[in-house]
């Protein structure tokens, strides 16, 4: 039985280069990155163990640096969607590591420079150790859930859009995410379901909001008091916040300070590593 293949223009164009140079067979991934295999290059097009990718299509990849593509039953398609709870559309962008996700254009991660799993790890390390339960107030593509279940108890992440939900469950790096049992998923608005979880129920808090336009209400005062709220003693908190050394990610950045010492939290700082701030429950 074939399985769905993903392929963006890191993994097609080395297979139109190949077919120019004369090989019969190329070395390459069909899940953007995740895995290698060896794939016979034939006249009609690319030939794996279960399936057939015409030139057309590796073609077209190739030609796009904006998009990852789905390949199954013989279709093709751009993994892209349009949200109509929210009137986001919702893209998987390629980088050279884990793809991102765009929202509306605006891409989820720092992809200038780093890569998005390097992005999500320098977040993680500002809470170092990430044990015990860990709440992840905006899942995307799940990366964040996927690296701190690797060695917390358990982790909720909650995520507002069935809309990007389906681009994570379209995206091979984010496998984990669904198959993890220490990962717990919900659909909703962060700040109702925080407003529903226990207090001090977490022991580590991964704060990562779209930008302040987007969601305004998850930068709030009352926001911030529950969130400081369900934060057990001892624990820590991460809020991603942009570019610290931008106007408007300075800015909010002093905001975001103000209130969370407003909230209750101690000890509040800026990580500009990491494109955020640390606070203490």
């Amino acid at each position: 039985m074939s399985e769905t293949i993903v392929l963006s223009h890191f993994q097609a164009r080395p297979l139109t280069e190949a077919r120019e140079r004369g090989a019969d067979s190329a070395r390459t991934s069909l899940d953007l990155g995740r895995t290698e295999v060896q794939v016979r290059l034939e006249t009609d097009g690319v030939r794996t163990d279960t399936d057939a990718v015409p030139w057309s299509v590796i073609e077209e990849i190739a030609g796009s640096d904006t998009a990852c593509v789905a390949i199954a039953g013989g279709e093709a398609r751009k993994i892209q969607t349009f949200s109509e709870e929210t009137g986001r559309v919702y893209t998987l962008y390629p980088t050279a590591g884990a793809p991102t996700m765009l929202v509306s254009g605006i891409p989820m991660h720092r992809i200038k420079g780093i890569e998005p799993l390097e992005d999500t790890r320098r977040k993680l390390r500002t809470i170092e150790p990430v044990t015990g339960r860990v709440l992840d107030t905006a899942t995307g593509l799940g990366y964040t859930a996927i690296e701190a279940a690797l060695t917390a108890s358990s982790v909720l992440t909650v995520e507002l859009d069935p809309a990007a939900q389906s681009i994570a469950k379209a995206n091979p790096w984010s496998r984990e995410l669904f198959e993890n049992e220490r990962i717990e998923r919900r659909i909703g608005d962060s700040f109702e379901v925080v407003c529903g979880l226990p207090d001090a129920s977490f022991d580590r808090v991964i704060h990562d909001p779209p930008m302040f336009s987007l969601a305004g209400e998850l930068y709030s005062l009352a926001f911030y008091r529950e969130l400081q709220r369900v934060t057990a003693p001892g624990g820590r908190l991460f809020h991603y916040v942009g570019d610290p050394e931008s106007r408007s990610g300075a800015n909010v950045t002093r905001g975001v300070l103000r209130r969370l010492a407003e909230a209750g939290f101690r000890d509040v700082r800026r990580r500009p590593e990491a494109f955020g701030v640390l606070a203490a429950g």
